[in-house]
């Protein structure tokens, strides 16, 4: 029988106007985790509500303030540098993650770089409206890393230290930080387990904007995939000019009988691309720092 894997570890809670459940979330945590070494850390990402007051009558906690709102990525990153223990959890304070999961997840560390609680449980509740696109998302974000996402973005997961702080520089600031933490991760051969969880109705209003943050989520997948994996990025651009290329060379030699400009220009394309696309992953393979 394994002995059970029982490291101390830090809970970081990004908080931005959660006034009405913040201290309903600690109190939770400090019930579900009083058999274990552990510390709570709560990011206060420049709130414009009462959360500031509804923070400082919270004890055992350690409570950092930010003058405006910087960012989820930001608070996360905040609370992961200020953290004094070697596993990091990352859970949101509005009450939609199950945070009793997080004693097994934190077992299940004992053999993955980084466990996702995924949402796709028994009992998830999740608007129908951003489901349209995080379906593409999720695909277009498996065909870059050539793995399957059973969730992309999860809010409660369950890091080691030393591998997270190797990716802050390149974490940003905004709700991407999870999608990008996934993506990093994978496209540089760590392990990473997911475990189905519930997810449930948040209390208070959401900060997500479907539309914007949708936009944000496209554009970050595509500069994370030429950060992290360019063949898979370039290579499909380069071979569409090539079949371009064909399709003109073939019109010109049986319609024009002439080589026309067209196929010159796609043909350089082409070349100019797949030649980027294999300097580009020579450059990533021989500065990975990861």
């Amino acid at each position: 029988m394994h002995q059970e894997y029982n490291p101390a570890f830090s809970v970081v809670i990004p908080v931005y106007n959660e006034e009405e459940i913040i201290a309903a979330t600690v109190e939770q945590l400090h019930q579900i985790l009083q058999s274990y070494q552990y510390e709570i850390i709560v990011v206060n990402d420049g709130s414009t509500d009462a959360t500031s007051q509804a923070i400082s009558s919270i004890t055992n906690i350690m409570a950092i303030e930010h003058n405006y709102n910087r960012g989820y990525g930001a608070a996360l990153k905040t609370g992961i540098r200020q953290a004094n223990y070697p596993v990091i959890v990352i859970t949101d304070a509005d009450g939609t993650y199950p945070n009793e999961r997080i004693p097994d997840l934190i077992q299940l560390a004992r053999r993955a770089d980084m466990v996702v609680g995924a949402r796709i449980g028994k009992n998830v509740t999740y608007s129908n409206l951003r489901k349209i696109p995080k379906w593409f998302l999720v695909r277009f974000a498996q065909w870059v890393t050539k793995t399957k996402i059973p969730d992309l973005n999860s809010g409660l997961r369950v890091f080691h230290r030393d591998i997270l702080v190797k990716f802050i520089p390149v974490l940003p600031n905004t709700f991407s930080f999870t999608t990008t933490i996934t993506i990093a991760m994978l496209t540089n051969n760590y392990i990473v387990h997911y475990e189905p969880i519930d997810y449930f109705h948040r209390v208070g209003k959401s900060k997500i904007k479907p539309i914007r943050d949708t936009l944000r989520f496209v554009q970050l997948i595509l500069r994370m995939g030429v950060y992290f994996a360019p063949l898979r990025i370039f290579l499909p651009v380069a071979g569409l000019f090539s079949i371009g290329c064909l399709i003109s060379l073939a019109n010109d030699l049986f319609i024009e009988r002439d080589l026309t400009e067209s196929t010159l220009i796609l043909f350089v394309a082409a070349i100019q691309v797949g030649m980027f696309a294999l300097l580009a992953d020579m450059i990533d393979r021989r500065s990975s720092r990861f």
